[in-house]
């Protein structure tokens, strides 16, 4: 399931709601190399689809950064531009696509002293279909000025995203098209109805995208990553991929091991190829039941403030009157169960909701509806990039493993699960469902860890109760990575826990970034502090992710 917000760089700018991403590439000075080279070879594998001739012209053409364009409401301080990568890399002289990329150069000054420069730090805020172009507005803020000072701050958008060859399925508004409704335990009927539009939506990703369907996947997302490297003039990757972007990153450092210099995974996905990602996504469904209940025990300890019930189980309660009222009369004509259940999602996601969505809760049943519109109602303006982000997650996941394609299997295995994690499980089953029906060749997924033996230490970041990503991932991926050292943020569950409040963690990040020195094997942080309530107006503002 796509995050439906990158934490990261979520108090910078909230990925979702800035708009389509629009970049251009205006002539500047190519980017300074940092090595004397575009790197080692690739290995086998990646030397033949064409990765090695990628690698070598984008070394020699640089990355001409400019201004950005006005479009991308970016700062001056941020410069654009873009780079160059097959379609398909088994014909590297074939179609090209260009990729945008942004980048902050290096402060070089930290705490009042003059630091060296060590590089460029690339960043990917997962998805897949999530935007990093972003990233480097993160600079200034307290917890990544000393990582600002010694790098520089590189985003990209991966193909597919943005303006980088975007990929569509249908029309915006037909994808965030309200009200609608989405049953905890649908019956026949509603999942028939289902099928039908997994089907539709299949036959609208292959009518817009043709035979480049296919190249949508994380074999080649890391080879794209791998021409970024050699375009920036970076010998070796420095990288930090979040979500999603720590199944590329670990795709990556298979592929490339001799090509990583230091690589941090913030929350995992389980790398376990019998898991990607159908089995990925059982998990997280199961795993959002507990985190669920994580936030009606912190209502419910507020009902004072609240009035939603002094226990969980009268929480759940008050949630499924709103439901059962959406379903029959939806919000403004605009917000029916459907929108309730995502915007609800995302305080699964992150605790920096808990407190406007428990406020919107609370005033929808005392009849003031407004809150719940406003953070529920689909927003017209970010139809186009929802849209988009869709469109590449599905391409990428399906294009990157087996999938059931019986719907009797999908059936089967939701509904049990349905039954004792019903929260989130058929939402999650009807957005992967076009994997179903995909017209493409499915890969094998990548051994992940076959080559860890030539790769240098890295760094996993892991929240205890992380839904989205549940900690087995961060376990499995260590045990595949011998060289890694987890860091641990114990009873807690944001999603995305790096450059965030968690002083422990954020030394941690600092320590391997900045000095290349690992924990030894893992260690634990305190949880971040829990939201306070709130009342009145700031109570239904949009939160401060971090």
């Amino acid at each position: 399931m796509r995050a439906p917000a990158t934490p990261l760089y979520g108090r910078a700018v909230r990925y979702g709601t800035a708009g389509s991403l629009v970049l251009s590439a205006l002539v500047a000075a190519p980017a300074a190399a940092a090595g004397t080279g575009p790197g080692p070879a690739p290995g086998p594998v990646a030397e033949t689809l064409g990765t090695g001739l990628a690698v070598q012209r984008a070394h020699a053409a640089g990355i001409r950064f400019g201004a950005c364009a006005e479009a991308e409401n970016l700062p001056p301080s941020v410069r654009c531009g873009t780079v160059t990568v097959p379609l398909d890399y088994a014909r590297p002289d074939g179609k090209q696509i260009r990729l945008t990329v942004s980048r902050v150069a290096a402060t070089r000054k930290a705490d009042g002293e003059r630091v060296d420069r060590q590089g460029a730090l690339v960043f990917n805020p997962g998805g897949p279909g999530a935007s990093g172009m972003y990233f480097p507005m993160v600079g200034p803020m307290p917890e990544w000025r000393r990582l600002a000072a010694a790098y520089d701050l590189v985003g990209y958008a991966p193909r597919g995203v943005g303006r980088s060859a975007p990929l569509t399925c249908q029309k915006p508004e037909r994808f965030t098209e309200a009200p609608t409704n989405s049953p905890s335990h649908p019956d026949a009927s509603y999942k028939a109805e289902r099928v039908a539009r997994a089907k539709a939506y299949v036959r609208g990703c292959a009518r817009h995208a043709g035979a480049g369907l296919r190249h949508y996947t994380s074999v080649n997302n890391a080879r794209d990553l791998d021409v970024l490297r050699a375009a920036l003039g970076e010998r070796k990757l420095t990288f930090m991929g979040a979500s999603y972007g720590t199944y590329l990153g670990a795709v990556y450092a298979t592929l490339f091991p001799g090509h990583v210099r230091r690589m941090v995974f913030d929350s995992a996905v389980n790398p376990d190829p019998e898991g990607i990602w159908y089995g990925n996504n059982l998990d997280q469904s199961f795993a959002f039941e507990r985190r669920w209940a994580d936030f009606r025990a912190w209502v419910a300890r507020h009902h004072k403030t609240y009035l939603l019930g002094a226990t969980p189980e009268e929480v759940q309660r008050s949630y499924e009157t709103v439901r059962a009222r959406l379903t029959h009369e939806p919000a403004d004509g605009r917000v029916g169960s459907a929108q309730l259940q995502s915007a609800f999602l995302k305080a699964a996601y992150y605790d920096d909701y808990w407190p406007m969505r428990a406020t919107a809760l609370s005033q929808y049943l005392k009849g003031n509806a407004k809150p719940l519109v406003e953070q529920a109602a689909p927003q017209p303006e970010a139809a186009a990039e929802e849209e988009n982000g869709n469109a590449v997650y599905t391409a990428v996941q399906c294009n990157d493993a087996p999938w059931p394609t019986d719907f009797a299997v999908w059936d089967r295995d939701n509904t049990r699960l349905a039954r004792v994690a019903p929260f989130e499980t058929w939402d999650n089953a009807w957005m992967n469902l076009p994997c179903a029906y995909w017209p493409e060749p499915r890969q094998e997924p990548v051994d992940v860890g076959a080559t860890a033996d030539a790769l240098p230490p890295t760094l996993i970041l892991a929240a205890e109760r992380d839904a989205a990503t549940p900690y087995a991932g961060a376990l499995e991926l260590r045990r595949r990575l011998g060289g890694s050292a987890l860091v641990t943020e114990r009873d807690a569950g944001t999603h995305g826990i790096g450059g965030g409040p968690n002083a422990c963690v954020n030394g941690h990040l600092e320590a391997y970034l900045l000095k290349g020195r690992l924990p030894a094997g893992r260690a634990a942080c305190a949880p971040r502090r829990a939201p306070e309530p709130l009342v009145g107006p700031r109570a239904a503002a949009r939160p401060h992710v971090v």
